[in-house]
């Protein structure tokens, strides 16, 4: 890529690879030296965290969702300086509640005691709208879990368990910040995208419309698009 292009980090969530941000590494290209980092190698987000920061440009953007997003903060945390912009997309400051975090354990606990299934006709409800689930946005979805495999969820599951409150670190955090997330997005709801841009000085809300939890294939143009208004801001 020609080097006068600025460096920009996408990072998956659970269970998602490269694929979840495929359309934005082309739309975006023309603007961007882009890279979708491995999140499936490590058990914790400061293992994930350090990972990228040891290969990562000196400076960079950072575009994370869901999972990605509490990776986001901990390289926050780690190494402010390194990041010029910060998009936090369909993820959470807050940890678990005690019931989303006993959910995490008793999959784990099932997945340790069978096989993985992946991402199954039934939880596709949580991640996408409701109107998606027959189409390639579905296909997409269950395509990335099975790549991913039960090794990696059960490191990623654990790495989400263990994350730190970063609510704390979101008043520090002073660089151009834009906050995405689904209207139906039943696993990151709006109240925490608000919650968050409130806390975060100067950073901009924006809720798509009939969107679930992944709003980089559920509407992949119009995500593209916010992104590349972020860039160059």
């Amino acid at each position: 890529m020609p080097q006068s292009l600025s460096p920009l980090l996408l990072l998956p969530g659970l269970l998602c690879d490269a694929a979840l941000w495929r359309a934005q590494v082309e739309q975006l290209s023309d603007i961007a030296a882009v890279s979708v980092p491995d999140l499936t190698l490590d058990d914790s987000v400061e293992d994930m965290a350090e990972r990228i920061l040891s290969v990562a440009p000196h400076r960079f953007s950072l575009a994370a969702l869901s999972m990605g997003g509490y990776v986001a903060f901990e390289i926050l945390r780690r190494a402010p300086e390194r990041v010029e912009r910060l998009a936090l997309i369909s993820t959470s400051a807050s940890p678990d509640t005690p019931e989303r975090a006993q959910e995490r354990k008793d999959g784990l606990n099932s997945l340790r005691l069978g096989r993985f299934v992946g991402v199954t006709q039934r939880l596709l409800p949580q991640l996408i709208h409701p109107d998606r689930i027959s189409d390639p946005v579905g296909l997409t979805v269950q395509a990335m879990a099975e790549r991913v495999g039960g090794e990696a969820y059960l490191r990623q599951q654990r790495a989400i368990l263990n994350r730190p409150d970063s609510r704390p670190l979101l008043s520090m955090i002073d660089v151009a910040t834009v906050i995405v997330v689904g209207e139906q997005d039943v696993l990151t709801p709006v109240s925490e995208s608000v919650m968050m841009q409130k806390a975060i000085k100067g950073s901009a809300l924006h809720v798509f419309r009939q969107c679930g939890h992944l709003p980089p294939l559920e509407q992949p143009t119009e995500t593209g698009a916010l992104l590349r208004n972020w860039l160059r801001s």
